[in-house]
């Protein structure tokens, strides 16, 4: 919703009372259009810096991710300097898929860098389901380990479901595993996904209000689209807090013309359905907050070179909305942030675990 600036209304009803020749206060001015031209440019009720005609506010998950480094960084030496062991993350690789490779060398050098030691175990294609398994299960019982994640995707011949369940819940510093996600469903504190934390993050650090705002959330996928859904519209009382948002989630049956209904009158939109321009500049209402979390390779008609794309025409959409995230250099580099926050969270929670406790003072 807009508004003028009515203070600086007061003030051109009267220059303009004065220009007429008239001091009486309450005079209407002779013509309304006059006034109007003094006025400052209309502003957002839920953003009052951000102006009607002026492009969104692109926000910088790159800055914003060093920011919860720093935090992290902090945490983990102030951990380590109690007399703890330094937090360690474990991370299985299988295959040779070059995006794959690339997403676990940023983890590995973001753990580096905010004082987490870390190893890559990488394993062939042809690895089968039952070795992953073995593999997941001793890195389960070593508590060497803090942190646990499987690099998806993984092989057709390998369900991706029966293995974020073996990790233990404990250590799924993804936040995939049933245990974790039923927990978030239920408001409790528990390891959120790093990519659905990310945007939350994003919204709740620029100052986006969800308060009984409209979102649509474009994607209904179980790692991203359904978790960003249920922290955006839950209870903000709970244990763990929500946005106490009205969510519409769309997915690949929707129709176009139902979508747009939604996104015309929505406050805010999460795109996360992995289709390029999904979401374009007559979708979305003046102010709307433009979150992007989607990630596709295209070729560029230019160059012939592929180049990475989210699910918003980024463009055309700054020009409408408040605020509005890159790809990339938006919601990617927060993800491996929350992930380094999720690390050092399992840290703590498994020195308060009995069993753990004791393997401990057995091995020592």
């Amino acid at each position: 919703m807009f508004i003028y600036d009515f203070y600086s209304a007061q003030h051109a009803v009267s220059a303009h009372s004065k220009l007429e020749g008239s001091y009486l206060r309450g005079v209407i001015p002779r013509s309304l259009q006059s006034v109007c031209n003094m006025l400052p440019p209309l502003l957002c009720l839920d953003h009052p810096h951000v102006k009607i005609g002026q492009e969104a506010v692109v926000i910088s998950g790159r800055k914003m991710a060093r920011q919860i480094r720093d935090e992290t960084r902090a945490d983990v030496e102030e951990w380590v300097s109690a007399g703890n062991k330094r937090p360690h993350l474990s991370v299985v690789l299988v295959g040779d898929n070059p995006a794959s490779h690339s997403y676990v060398l940023n983890k590995t050098r973001a753990a580096a860098d905010v004082g987490i030691s870390s190893e890559t175990i990488l394993k062939p294609t042809s690895i089968t389901e039952e070795e992953l398994l073995e593999i997941i299960d001793k890195l389960n019982s070593d508590h060497r380990v803090d942190g646990l994640l499987v690099q998806l995707p993984l092989p057709e011949h390998i369900d991706e479901r029966r293995i974020c369940n073996a990790v233990s819940p404990d250590k799924d510093v993804d936040g995939f595993h049933v245990v974790n996600i039923g927990r978030m469903c239920l408001d409790q504190s528990t390891m959120l996904p790093a990519t659905p934390w990310g945007v939350w993050e994003i919204i709740k650090r620029t100052g986006i209000p969800t308060f009984g705002k409209n979102v649509v959330v474009a994607g209904r996928s179980k790692n991203v689209g359904l978790p960003i859904a249920m922290l955006l519209h839950t209870d903000g009382r709970h244990e763990r807090p929500g946005g106490d948002a009205t969510v519409t989630i769309s997915h690949r049956y929707t129709p176009r013309e139902q979508l747009c209904k939604h996104t015309q009158i929505a406050d805010i939109i999460v795109a996360a359905a992995g289709i390029p321009n999904l979401i374009t500049a007559d979708m979305i209402k003046e102010g709307a907050a433009v979150i992007d979390v989607g990630i596709n390779r295209i070729q560029d008609p230019l160059t012939g070179k592929n180049r990475l794309v989210g699910d918003v025409d980024f463009e055309g959409v700054r020009k409408k909305a408040s605020y509005i995230t890159p790809v990339p250099g938006g919601v990617g580099p927060m993800t491996v942030a929350m992930l380094m926050k999720n690390t050092i969270k399992a840290a703590k929670h498994l020195l308060l675990t009995p069993t753990v406790r004791m393997r401990m003072v057995a091995s020592s």
